[in-house]
Protein backbone atom coordinates (compact mmCIF):
# COMPACT_ATOMS: atom_id res chain seq x y z
CA UNK A 1 0.00 0.00 0.00
CA UNK A 2 1.25 3.45 -0.93
CA UNK A 3 2.01 6.03 1.75
CA UNK A 4 1.39 9.04 -0.49
CA UNK A 5 1.99 11.55 2.27
CA UNK A 6 5.39 10.07 3.18
CA UNK A 7 6.48 9.76 -0.47
CA UNK A 8 5.57 13.35 -1.32
CA UNK A 9 6.97 14.77 1.90
CA UNK A 10 10.28 12.95 1.35
CA UNK A 11 10.60 14.39 -2.17
CA UNK A 12 9.61 17.89 -1.02
CA UNK A 13 11.88 17.83 2.03
CA UNK A 14 14.84 16.89 -0.19
CA UNK A 15 13.90 19.77 -2.53
CA UNK A 16 13.58 17.42 -5.50
CA UNK A 17 12.18 19.20 -8.55
CA UNK A 18 9.20 17.18 -9.79
CA UNK A 19 5.67 17.46 -11.14
CA UNK A 20 2.90 15.12 -10.01
CA UNK A 21 1.19 13.50 -12.99
CA UNK A 22 -1.02 10.42 -13.45
CA UNK A 23 -3.68 9.24 -11.03
CA UNK A 24 -2.64 11.43 -8.10
CA UNK A 25 -2.80 14.46 -10.39
CA UNK A 26 -6.26 13.38 -11.56
CA UNK A 27 -7.35 13.06 -7.92
CA UNK A 28 -5.99 16.54 -7.16
CA UNK A 29 -8.30 17.82 -9.90
CA UNK A 30 -11.29 16.03 -8.36
CA UNK A 31 -11.25 12.58 -9.94
CA UNK A 32 -12.94 9.93 -7.81
CA UNK A 33 -10.68 7.16 -9.15
CA UNK A 34 -8.10 5.68 -6.83
CA UNK A 35 -4.53 4.95 -7.74
CA UNK A 36 -1.96 2.61 -6.28
CA UNK A 37 1.18 4.53 -7.27
CA UNK A 38 2.66 7.99 -7.48
CA UNK A 39 3.76 9.17 -10.92
CA UNK A 40 6.15 12.11 -11.11
CA UNK A 41 8.13 13.74 -13.88
CA UNK A 42 11.52 14.70 -12.44
CA UNK A 43 14.02 17.27 -13.63
CA UNK A 44 17.11 15.56 -15.05
CA UNK A 45 19.79 17.93 -13.77
CA UNK A 46 22.84 16.50 -11.97
CA UNK A 47 21.78 18.15 -8.68
CA UNK A 48 18.21 16.87 -8.88
CA UNK A 49 19.33 13.36 -9.81
CA UNK A 50 21.66 13.33 -6.79
CA UNK A 51 18.78 14.42 -4.53
CA UNK A 52 16.51 11.69 -5.93
CA UNK A 53 19.13 9.01 -5.46
CA UNK A 54 19.86 10.07 -1.87
CA UNK A 55 16.30 10.57 -0.65
CA UNK A 56 14.94 7.31 -2.06
CA UNK A 57 17.85 5.02 -1.07
CA UNK A 58 16.66 4.51 2.55
CA UNK A 59 13.29 3.30 1.18
CA UNK A 60 14.95 0.46 -0.78
CA UNK A 61 13.85 1.25 -4.35
CA UNK A 62 13.69 -1.80 -6.60
CA UNK A 63 12.51 -2.25 -10.16
CA UNK A 64 8.81 -3.16 -10.00
CA UNK A 65 8.16 -6.49 -11.68
CA UNK A 66 11.83 -7.53 -11.69
CA UNK A 67 12.62 -10.98 -10.36
CA UNK A 68 13.60 -11.00 -6.67
CA UNK A 69 17.35 -11.02 -6.21
CA UNK A 70 18.12 -9.31 -9.50
CA UNK A 71 21.12 -7.06 -8.82
CA UNK A 72 19.98 -3.45 -8.81
CA UNK A 73 21.97 -0.53 -7.44
CA UNK A 74 19.99 2.67 -6.88
CA UNK A 75 22.30 5.64 -7.29
CA UNK A 76 22.82 8.72 -9.44
CA UNK A 77 24.59 6.71 -12.14
CA UNK A 78 21.59 4.38 -12.49
CA UNK A 79 19.26 7.38 -12.85
CA UNK A 80 21.55 9.09 -15.38
CA UNK A 81 21.80 5.89 -17.47
CA UNK A 82 18.04 5.40 -17.42
CA UNK A 83 15.08 7.69 -18.01
CA UNK A 84 11.84 6.24 -16.68
CA UNK A 85 11.74 3.97 -13.63
CA UNK A 86 8.82 1.98 -12.24
CA UNK A 87 9.88 1.35 -8.68
CA UNK A 88 8.59 -0.37 -5.62
CA UNK A 89 9.75 1.20 -2.35
CA UNK A 90 9.10 0.75 1.35
CA UNK A 91 6.61 3.63 0.99
CA UNK A 92 4.82 2.19 -2.04
CA UNK A 93 5.04 2.21 -5.81
CA UNK A 94 6.67 5.21 -7.47
CA UNK A 95 7.02 5.90 -11.18
CA UNK A 96 9.89 8.31 -11.86
CA UNK A 97 9.54 9.67 -15.35
CA UNK A 98 12.30 11.62 -17.05
CA UNK A 99 9.92 12.09 -19.95
CA UNK A 100 6.15 11.73 -20.17
CA UNK A 101 4.47 10.39 -23.30
CA UNK A 102 2.66 13.25 -25.02
CA UNK A 103 4.13 15.82 -22.64
CA UNK A 104 7.88 15.62 -22.69
CA UNK A 105 10.39 16.57 -20.05
CA UNK A 106 10.08 18.44 -16.76
CA UNK A 107 11.08 21.67 -18.51
CA UNK A 108 8.40 21.26 -21.18
CA UNK A 109 5.70 20.38 -18.63
CA UNK A 110 6.57 23.03 -16.03
CA UNK A 111 4.54 25.84 -17.71
CA UNK A 112 1.49 23.53 -17.61
CA UNK A 113 1.83 22.81 -13.90
CA UNK A 114 0.80 24.71 -10.80
CA UNK A 115 1.59 24.65 -7.10
CA UNK A 116 -0.85 22.52 -5.09
CA UNK A 117 -1.05 20.90 -1.67
CA UNK A 118 -1.43 17.12 -1.87
CA UNK A 119 -1.48 14.94 1.26
CA UNK A 120 -0.01 17.81 3.27
CA UNK A 121 2.88 18.42 0.86
CA UNK A 122 3.33 21.56 -1.23
CA UNK A 123 4.35 20.43 -4.70
CA UNK A 124 3.61 21.01 -8.38
CA UNK A 125 0.83 19.22 -10.22
CA UNK A 126 0.12 18.94 -13.92
CA UNK A 127 -2.78 21.16 -14.99
CA UNK A 128 -6.08 19.63 -16.01
CA UNK A 129 -5.83 20.53 -19.73
CA UNK A 130 -2.36 19.06 -20.08
CA UNK A 131 -3.32 16.01 -18.01
CA UNK A 132 -6.15 15.25 -20.43
CA UNK A 133 -3.76 15.73 -23.36
CA UNK A 134 -1.11 13.35 -22.00
CA UNK A 135 -3.69 10.74 -20.99
CA UNK A 136 -5.03 10.82 -24.56
CA UNK A 137 -1.50 10.56 -25.99
CA UNK A 138 -0.66 7.58 -23.78
CA UNK A 139 -3.68 5.76 -25.20
CA UNK A 140 -3.71 3.00 -22.59
CA UNK A 141 -7.19 1.71 -21.71
CA UNK A 142 -6.91 2.96 -18.12
CA UNK A 143 -5.93 6.42 -19.38
CA UNK A 144 -8.75 6.55 -21.90
CA UNK A 145 -11.27 5.55 -19.22
CA UNK A 146 -10.43 8.53 -17.01
CA UNK A 147 -10.53 11.12 -19.82
CA UNK A 148 -14.34 11.38 -19.78
CA UNK A 149 -14.30 12.08 -16.06
CA UNK A 150 -11.51 14.66 -16.41
CA UNK A 151 -13.38 16.38 -19.24
CA UNK A 152 -16.52 16.54 -17.07
CA UNK A 153 -14.45 18.08 -14.27
CA UNK A 154 -13.07 20.63 -16.74
CA UNK A 155 -16.59 21.52 -17.94
CA UNK A 156 -17.75 21.95 -14.33
CA UNK A 157 -14.74 24.14 -13.56
CA UNK A 158 -15.39 26.26 -16.65
CA UNK A 159 -19.08 26.63 -15.70
CA UNK A 160 -18.17 27.86 -12.24
CA UNK A 161 -15.60 30.33 -13.55
CA UNK A 162 -12.51 31.63 -11.75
Amino acid sequence: MMDLKALLQALVKAQVEFIVVGGVSASAHGSARSTSDLDVVYRRTPDNIAKLAAILKPFHPYLRGAPPGLPFLWDGDAIRRGLNFTLTTDLGDLDLLGELTGGGTYERLFPFSAPVRIAGADCRCLGLEKLIEVKRAAGRPKDLEVIAELEALREERDRQGP
